[in-house]
């Protein structure tokens, strides 16, 4: 059991934006809390109700997709909000954005800067015929012109849907396609690892045939010579944005009114296009970052995550625009050109705040084993953050020894797509940290570790991690299918009200929450959920596998890694290398980031006599365990021989 403890800091706590007296003074009126949150904003039209709730479990015993509303009749334009306001407010000068290209290239943008760039994308939007409700899928590396056009697209009252740059054209297509988009926004190419890597013929795959789009964007960042063109359909950024007024007039938008979607895997196999509305989805996330990050106007904070995750659409688009924060973004890898890369932009930039994942911290550890190298100054640092993953204790304390000296905070977020903004985090200037824990709900929000019947489990004790209640931020339904919404998340503990996280977790002694992980068949790779049907199914699409089985397994660097058993559907013919074959196909149909770590060929999968296959006994196989519970298998010889494969590779 860790027993490692490190009390908030004298000078942080004594400045801090939240004291301990806010848990209690939220406790007594969650939704009256959440209002006073939402007044920290500006709205054009005032709301008449904070909040109305239709639950899951209706009077007549029947089930249903729930119903959430925040703030309603209140109207109000997210990137006014974000950026207007604070120009309005006097602080047009003030850094928004320090960009850092992977190749050294640098752009600053000031909030008159990003008022000015963002008011022409919304008319160059206009002008491509893009409305209100509107769906715009943007496929682009980490640029200024994503924030912008991702801030337009909010600005006009359009929907956004952003697609991380590593995944396929097949996964793009499919969010295009499910949102029904009308405009794709891409680049001519991309660096990656130090190499221009042309882009544009992949999102001309994605949107073939593709009835629902009219145009799209392309944005000029490698300058590739050769750039695939449909004439009438594709307009370079730099024609029709450029060209644009610097001055736009905003309309106001519902409180509930869509903002994006984002995608998450699901235990189902398609991801799930999870909806997050505005004037609720602002609130928490504004208040979140203000509260859990303590910002400070002098702030300059650093969140790694690609634009495309949820993680960044809350911490590094919205939380901290709507604080004025100032912010670094950075386009490459960690280590290009060289593995202290961050640790040079933090020192370049004096980054106060730095939120970044367990996955790279302990690939940091690997880089440096004597520790940091130490021609970095990283003195400016005064908080640290974590998302993604649990992180392990030994992690935790040599980020806080190596990054930030023995002495910064580290906010150790939990939160998920579906949630919109952290639930579960330490308010550095109050909490007493342990590490791997996510200590507890914040302020207005209630986390519960129970059982299979909803009643809380005794401290220790595993359980499912349920949220009690609603919450401003959390994701209205999923796109096109509220059932799909109903059946992932409510249905389980309707009875309770509680919203099912799918993660497993206990709590100590102290009510402090320490998160064990999935509890379903969603594996999670360096932050990013994937789904092992999701993974069976492309692997069984390609004609050498039969049936395929899919596990997580425990990683050093990544947390977790992707194991694939599968069953040959004919002999391997002469030269044939099955692992090299199958991992091509998996990042040609899903991307690299759901590429195995293993392929294992086996005779035979475990599974029940209903046919379902036992991923759990595959997993307890694949990282060395005594095999779990095996009683409803078809063929209790299977495991055995698997594991006797694994031993001898």
């Amino acid at each position: 059991m860790e027993t490692r403890r490190y009390p908030a800091p004298a000078a942080i706590a004594q400045a801090a934006n939240v004291g301990a007296e806010t848990w209690a003074q939220a406790a007594l009126d969650p939704v009256a809390f959440w209002a006073q949150q939402a007044a920290r904003l500006d709205w054009a039209e005032p709301w008449h109700t904070d909040h109305t709730w239709q639950p899951a479990l209706g009077t007549d015993g029947t089930l249903r997709p729930p119903k959430a509303e925040w703030f309603v009749g209140g109207r109000l334009n997210v990137a006014v909000n974000c950026v207007d306001r604070h120009v309005d407010a006097g602080l047009g000068d003030k850094v928004a954005y320090h960009f850092e290209g992977e190749a050294g290239d640098t752009r600053t943008l000031t909030f008159a800067d990003l008022q000015r760039e963002v008011s022409r994308a919304a008319h160059a939007l206009t002008e491509l015929g893009i409305v209100a409700g509107d769906r715009v899928v943007v496929y682009l590396p980490v640029i200024p012109e994503t924030v912008i056009i991702t801030l337009a697209i909010a600005r006009i009252g359009a929907v956004h849907s952003l697609v991380f740059g590593g995944f396929s054209a097949e996964a793009l297509r499919f969010r295009v396609e499910d949102t029904g988009a009308k405009l794709l926004v891409t680049s001519d190419g991309q660096f990656r690892r130090g190499k221009a890597v042309a882009v544009k013929a992949q999102s001309d795959a994605a949107v073939a045939d593709q009835p629902t789009i009219e145009h799209v964007l392309v944005v000029r960042r490698t300058g590739e010579t050769d750039v695939p063109w449909t004439d009438g359909r594709d307009v370079w950024w730099h024609d029709v944005v450029d060209r644009q007024p610097a001055v736009h007039d905003p309309q106001y938008f519902d409180s509930e009114h869509p903002l994006f979607i984002v995608y998450t895997s699901g235990t189902t196999g398609k991801p799930k296009g999870l909806v997050h509305t505005s004037g609720g989805y602002l609130t928490q996330a504004s208040w979140t970052h203000w509260a859990s990050f303590d910002a400070k106007a002098d702030d300059v904070h650093w969140c790694t995550a690609d634009l495309a995750w949820v993680t960044a659409h809350t911490y590094v688009l919205y939380g901290p625009l709507s604080n004025a924060t100032t912010q670094v973004i950075y386009e490459g890898t960690p280590d290009t050109p060289h593995p202290a890369r961050h640790f040079e932009i933090i020192e370049k930039y004096g980054v106060t705040t730095y939120y970044t994942a367990p996955t790279l911290i302990r690939t940091f550890m690997t880089w440096f084993p004597d520790g940091l190298p130490s021609e970095h100054d990283l003195s400016s640092i005064r908080l640290l953050g974590t998302v993604g993953e649990s992180i392990n204790p030994e992690a935790w304390v040599w980020f806080r020894e190596n990054v930030g000296a023995d002495s910064a905070p580290i906010v150790d977020t939990w939160w998920q797509s579906e949630t919109g903004s952290a639930i579960m985090a330490p308010l550095p200037g109050v909490t007493t940290l342990k590490p791997g824990s996510a200590s507890r709900a914040l302020p207005g929000l209630v986390t519960r570790v129970v059982d299979d019947l909803g009643e809380d489990v005794p401290p220790g004790a595993g359980g499912y991690l349920i949220i009690d209640g609603t919450w401003p931020s959390m994701a209205r339904t999923v796109w096109g299918n509220p059932q799909r919404f109903l059946d992932s998340y409510w249905a389980r503990f309707a009875d309770r009200g509680y919203f099912f996280s799918g993660d497993g977790a206990k709590a100590d002694a102290e009510g402090d929450i320490w998160v064990l992980g999935r509890v379903d068949d969603v594996i999670n790779v360096s932050g990013h959920r994937l789904s092992t049907i999701e993974i069976e199914s492309s692997l069984v699409a390609h004609p050498l596998v039969g049936e395929a089985g899919v596990t997580g397994a425990n990683d050093a660097t990544t947390g977790e890694a992707i194991a694939a058993f599968v069953v040959l559907s004919r002999p391997l013919g002469e030269g044939e290398d099955i692992a090299a074959i199958l991992r091509a196909h998996i990042t040609h149909q899903i991307g690299p980031i759901a590429k195995p770590r293993e392929i294992v060929v086996v005779p035979d999968l475990p599974k029940t006599r209903s046919g379902k296959i036992m991923r759990r006994l595959l997993r307890d196989i694949v990282d060395g365990r005594p095999l779990g519970d095996s009683t409803s298998l078809q063929d209790s010889t299977v495991p055995g021989r698997i594991a006797e494969i694994v031993a001898a590779r």
